[in-house]
Parts: C-alpha cells; sequence; structure tokens
C-alpha cells in the first residue's frame, strides 16, 4: 500500500515539476496545465464521496486492485497524450483512482493492525508519500530535461504494474458487510466537531496546492534557478518529507491538536518567507525543507484525527476526509492558476498564506475538532 501511495502521489503531482515543458509540448500556457492536477482534484472528489456507496459490499481488495489498474492505463493515457484534451480525460481517470484508494485506505488499515498502532501503520503507508516527494519531483525535472516529459511518464508504467501484481498477492480477503449510504455522510458531516475539522482540512490544503501547485514557476523566475539547481531545491523539499513522516506520525499519538494547529501557520509563515529574498537560494533550501516537513506530517496529522474521531464511521469518515482533501487541492490549484496568469505568482503565493491562517483560524481551540465520544480516549493516548 505505501508502494501504491508513492505511484498515487508521483502520477497526480509530476505535472508541477514538468509544467513548464508539459504547456510548451500541448501549446497551452501553464496556469492551463496546472489545470492537469486540478481534474484529476474534481474527478478525486466525486471518486471518493461515491466510492463507499457504489463499492457497496464489494471486498475491498478487490476494489483498491482496479484502482491501481486504472492508475496503469491512466499513466499511458497520459503518455500518449496528443493534446491538451486528452491529457484532462487521462488526469480525470487518475482522479478516479486517487480517490478511490484514498477513500479506503485509512479503514483498510485500520482493519489491517490492532487500534493502538494504528498511528504508526499510517506513517508507515505515508512513507509512500515521502518516497514520492523526495525523488519523484527531482527526477521528473531531471528526467524530463534529457528523455522529455512523455518518457518520465512512461517509466512509471512498469512500477505500476509490479505493484499491481505485488498488491493481488500481499492484501488479504477483506469482505465487508457493511454499505454506506449518502445519509450517514451527511449524518457524520452534521456533527459539528467534524464539519469544522473538514473545513480546516479544506482551507488547509487549498493553502499548500496554491503554492505547491506553481513553485517550479516561482524558482525559475524569481530565484533565476537553473535546471540542476531546480532539481536539488526540489529534492531538498522532498527529502524533508522523511522527516515529516517520523514526526508526524509520533506527534500525531501525543501532540495531535496542537501538531494541527502549528502546520497550516509554519507552511504560511515559510511561504511568505520564500517571498523576501528568493535569489538567496541557501535560505529558499531552508524554507523548502521546512515546508517539506510540515507538508508530509500535515496528511498523517488529519488522517489520525480521521482515525482517532470517527471510530464509529471509518469508511464514511475517509470518504469526505479525501473528498475535502481534493476538492481543496483543486481549489487551490485552480485559484493559483488564475493569479498566476492574471496577476503573479507571488499573488499566489500571498494567497496561499492567508488560506494558511484562515485554516488555523478554523481550528480554534482543542475541543472544536474533537468528538466527545473519544475525546477522552484521545488525550489518554
Amino acid at each position: 500500500m505505501s508502494m501504491c501511495v508513492a505511484l498515487l502521489i508521483a502520477s497526480e503531482f509530476m505535472p508541477v515539476s514538468l509544467l513548464t515543458p508539459m504547456a510548451a509540448g500541448l501549446n497551452a500556457s501553464e496556469g492551463q496545465t496546472g489545470q492537469a492536477i486540478s481534474v484529476s482534484g474534481l474527478f478525486a472528489v466525486i471518486a471518493s464521496l461515491l466510492m463507499s456507496t457504489v463499492a457497496g459490499r464489494l471486498n475491498r481488495k478487490g476494489v483498491l486492485l482496479a484502482m491501481s489498474a486504472c492508475l496503469l492505463v491512466s499513466l499511458v493515457m497520459v503518455a500518449t497524450a496528443s493534446n491538451f484534451a486528452l491529457l484532462m480525460a487521462a488526469r480525470a481517470l487518475l482522479g478516479v483512482c486517487v480517490g478511490g484508494f484514498w477513500a479506503l485506505g485509512t479503514a483498510v488499515i485500520m482493519r489491517l493492525v490492532p487500534a493502538d498502532r494504528v498511528s504508526k501503520a499510517l506513517a508507515v503507508m505515508f512513507t509512500g508519500q515521502s518516497v514520492a516527494a523526495a525523488f519523484a519531483a527531482p527526477l521528473g525535472s531531471y528526467f524530463g530535461d534529457i528523455i522529455g516529459w512523455r518518457g518520465v511518464f512512461w517509466g512509471l508504467v512498469p512500477l505500476t504494474l509490479v505493484n499491481l501484481l505485488w498488491l493481488s498477492y500481499a492484501l488479504p480477503s477483506m469482505p465487508t458487510e457493511q454499505k454506506q449510504s449518502f445519509a450517514s455522510l451527511w449524518a457524520l458531516m452534521r456533527e459539528r466537531w467534524f464539519g469544522r475539522g473538514i473545513l480546516a482540512v479544506v482551507l488547509a490544503f487549498a493553502s499548500a496546492f496554491s503554492m505547491f501547485t506553481y513553485l517550479r514557476p516561482f524558482l525559475e523566475q524569481h530565484a533565476h534557478t537553473t535546471a540542476n539547481q531546480l532539481s536539488i531545491l526540489l529534492l531538498v523539499l522532498g527529502c524533508c518529507g522523511f522527516i515529516g513522516t517520523w514526526l508526524g506520525g509520533k506527534l500525531s499519538q501525543t501532540r495531535l491538536i496542537g501538531l494541527l494547529q502549528a502546520l497550516p501557520v509554519v507552511m504560511a509563515l515559510v511561504t511568505l518567507g520564500l517571498l523576501v529574498k528568493p535569489d538567496m537560494l541557501p535560505l529558499t533550501a531552508m524554507l523548502l525543507a521546512v515546508w517539506g516537513i510540515c507538508n508530509t506530517a500535515l496528511s498523517i496529522a488529519w488522517m489520525a484525527w480521521l482515525s482517532r474521531h470517527a471510530q464509529h464511521m471509518p469508511e464514511a469518515a475517509g470518504s469526505i476526509m479525501v473528498a475535502s482533501i481534493q476538492a481543496a487541492i483543486l481549489v487551490g490549484a485552480a485559484l493559483g492558476g488564475v493569479l498566476v496568469d492574471h496577476f503573479s505568482v507571488q499573488t499566489s503565493f500571498t494567497t496561499s498564506a492567508l488560506l494558511g491562517a484562515l485554516a488555523w483560524l478554523a481550528i480554534g481551540f482543542r475541543r472544536a475538532i474533537e468528538n466527545p465520544q473519544y475525546a477522552t480516549v484521545a488525550i489518554a493516548r
């Protein structure tokens, strides 16, 4: 599952490191090509909301295998896309894979390990995210200059095939007797602590991706980075995700709410810091390192919050959580694209910081996003 996460993350956000050549190859603007991330987010939202209901009582192993197979098809479609419309279709299929996998991922982890090891298991699964964040962007940028952006996507195809075979062998059968309904999703959203938490999720991830999606144009235009410098900076950002995985898993067990409060604030301050002296590459590298730590820890912390406070409805909560994150990615990337095309990349970064501050306000005090039913247990942990 960790490898599948790595491939999903790499596939979804590879356009970030290849934005400029992809735009040139498809005769589109950088802002338009950034919507390749938005469209995958849109279909991920739809798929995540439908997954726990449409999948019904289907064996969860079969569902996860189907998502992995669709990922394989999507990568081939991207690599062979001859125009912008075909690229969007391929990215839409990828969105279905992302939404479907993540909607069930946390609930599956909760079935595979004991309750007291869920946070650690989530950290292990999210190691795949750290690997993708560490190596996908810099390797994509590096190899994109050598074999072209299409060659980069072709390179992911055999890895995805290996993962599909691995999942079919390693995952146990996971039949389910429960069938979620849209009523159960709505009932969960009406719980005040959950609704407020989801609002904070949307703001936090929209903040992250209104900045991250357009990081390459910012570094090229304002830090004046070469291709090698860009790869190194993206590698620094990504490698620090391993620290974020460790830190997020550890603090989610003992200081979960405090971690959720701190992350969007730190990321907002870092984003503003990048605007001060972007041409000072050592400073830029340090700031990106901090941002990379926080970005990885953000996902782990919110999934840990879900597993701890939505134990009574894990699949429904997972569907809503993934839909919210993907909607935030869609909004963040789309909003950033508009701001980049019509104003400047600095405007997109400033908006990112503002959204981070709003996420902190939405989280509020400790009890605001805690389920009273499990609050005592969470504090004890």
